[in-house]
């Protein structure tokens, strides 16, 4: 039964985008809602602030009153408010419950949630499993891809939530139980939030297994430690990148394949998707297990694969110009992330543009991988002297410094190679908001330069 919101005091904390979404859908059920911002309002807020006003939710900016938090029956934290903060250590105190807005939005709806976590791959992911369950079902990508599950809490319509979970919004989901639960990798990120990388591991694991345990459960065969822990997950359990069980699914014969029970079925030659690379084919195995769990047709997952879109900022090719592709990979925020983009091209003349804010994670694989498919490295920002060095170090000396993205354009379109490949293994905020911006500014000078070619 779903709990009675009315004259139910709700803290939210923050104003990002999953908080505006569960004050909005909590106030139309009849709560009393409360946002409390840490930061102070910024210019750009103030119709948003106004139009939540107007509704009847409280909102304060630059801090955390006493006022707000008192007597609360629930808070509803944005993802990025650590648990060792002042004011999740005050709820603590109070005996507030703080769950995330996808908890939230699961413990309103009966509707199955297919939810989809991992270190990379996982806005591609969501974005093709929605893609293709949209070919026979209502479908919708939500959380961090597409917009927050509270959103879609009224199409009485919709057949499936497609969720994007980080491991911010799992750690305070600890009631979340998806339907089908997906892991698309795992690799070292966000050990300062978390503290500790059993902590990170442990944060995406937890829709694994009890008492969130799935009914179905889809992780990734190639890295070696979702293989072993894939012998502890609950529900049926499927494996991808490798054919490896009765439940798989993987590439073989230049074609991705299907395996349930032992039984094989031909889904789509490689030569008909429309991306590159082994990380793109396993993202597309994942949303076929989904899909073909879900019951849907091979020949509608075939042409939805066919006509996906790769989401923005992700391996995504925008332009070709006298021979040369362009490629922006912008969500390539770390090393790791890179190494997929890297990785995906043989036999080619690409400059690879790299750098920005150093994470300070091991650089020897990204460096071996440069290595063998790189042909020359152009490095900008913050993280420039260290990314020289450690090239440099592994035997790799083709290296060029540039101080701006347009002089690290210009020089990588005056090499003519085949490709020119922006996937930076940095965080973006020494020169650029965040990775969007640093996406969208590279496009918009390849375009720049090269319509005037």
């Amino acid at each position: 039964m779903l709990p009675n919101w009315f004259e139910k005091k709700v803290l939210i904390l923050g104003l990002s985008v999953s908080g505006v979404s569960a004050a909005k859908y909590l106030n139309r059920k009849g709560a009393d809602v409360y946002i409390t911002e840490y930061s102070e309002a910024k210019p750009e807020q103030s119709t948003l602030i106004k139009e939540l006003q107007l509704m009847g939710i409280k909102i304060e900016t630059g801090g955390h009153s006493d006022e707000f938090i008192r007597n609360s029956y629930l808070a509803v934290t944005s993802p990025s408010v650590p648990v060792d903060s002042p004011i999740m250590l005050k709820l603590k105190e109070l005996q507030i419950p703080v769950i995330s807005e996808v908890e939230l939005a699961f413990s309103q709806t009966g509707k199955p949630f297919i939810a989809i976590t991992g270190t990379n791959g996982k806005t591609t992911t969501t974005a093709l499993t929605a893609h293709i369950l949209s070919s026979e079902f209502n479908a919708k990508p939500c959380g961090n891809y597409g917009k927050p599950p509270c959103d879609y809490l009224d199409d009485m319509d919709l057949d499936f939530f497609v969720c994007e979970c980080s491991s911010f919004q799992l750690t305070y989901s600890q009631a979340f139980q998806p339907q089908i639960s997906v892991f698309t990798n795992f690799t070292p990120d966000h050990i300062t939030w978390h503290k500790t990388l059993d902590n990170y591991f442990e944060a995406k694991a937890r829709i694994f297994k009890l008492p969130q345990n799935p009914a179905f459960s889809v992780l990734n065969a190639k890295d070696e430690k979702l293989l072993e822990f894939s012998k502890h997950a609950a529900g049926e359990v499927f494996l991808f990148g490798a054919e490896v069980s009765d439940n798989c699914c993987y590439v073989k014969d230049d074609a991705i394949w299907y395996k349930r029970r032992g039984k094989e079925e031909k889904i789509i030659d490689i030569k008909d998707c429309p991306f590159i690379g082994e990380h793109n084919w396993q993202n597309a195995e994942c949303a076929i297990i989904c899909a073909k769990i879900e019951g849907v047709s091979n020949e509608n997952i075939r042409q939805s694969i066919m006509s996906f879109k790769v989401p923005e900022h992700r391996l995504e090719k925008f332009a070709e110009k006298d021979g040369i592709s362009f490629y922006n990979d912008s969500k390539a925020t770390n090393p790791e992330a890179s190494l997929v983009a890297i990785n995906s091209f043989n036999d080619c003349n690409v400059a690879l543009i790299a750098g920005g804010r150093d994470k300070m994670t091991d650089l020897s694989e990204f460096c071996e991988a440069i290595k063998k498919h790189i042909s020359t490295v152009i490095l900008i920002g913050e993280a420039t002297d260290r990314f020289e060095e450690s090239l440099k170090n592994s035997g790799f000396n083709n290296i060029i410094r540039e101080g701006s993205m347009q002089s690290a354009i210009d020089k990588s379109i005056d090499l003519k190679p085949d490709v020119v490949l922006l996937s930076p293994a940095c965080a973006s905020f020494d020169m650029f908001s965040g990775y969007e911006e640093r996406g969208r500014v590279f496009k918009k000078d390849v375009l720049s330069k090269i319509g005037k070619a």
